[in-house]
């Protein structure tokens, strides 16, 4: 799953996330989702989620689903 539904996420899930500084390179930051921070139902460049350690980022990737 491309991580682009709100609905796919939840709290607790593994996800790569592509932070705001990485955007350009593209590089992927592993993590646990702690909060969803994207209100609408969907987005063409990923929710937005806060991790457990605190990042911020735009899913692009789901891990696992719990």
């Amino acid at each position: 799953m491309d991580g682009k539904k709100r609905n796919d996420i939840k709290p607790g899930m593994a996800v790569n996330v592509i932070l705001k500084q990485d955007q350009r390179s593209g590089k992927k930051t592993s993590g646990i989702v702690k909060d969803l921070l994207t209100n609408s139902a969907t987005h063409p460049h990923g929710i937005k989620v806060r991790l457990e350690d605190g990042q911020v980022g735009r899913v692009c990737e789901i891990l696992n689903s719990k």
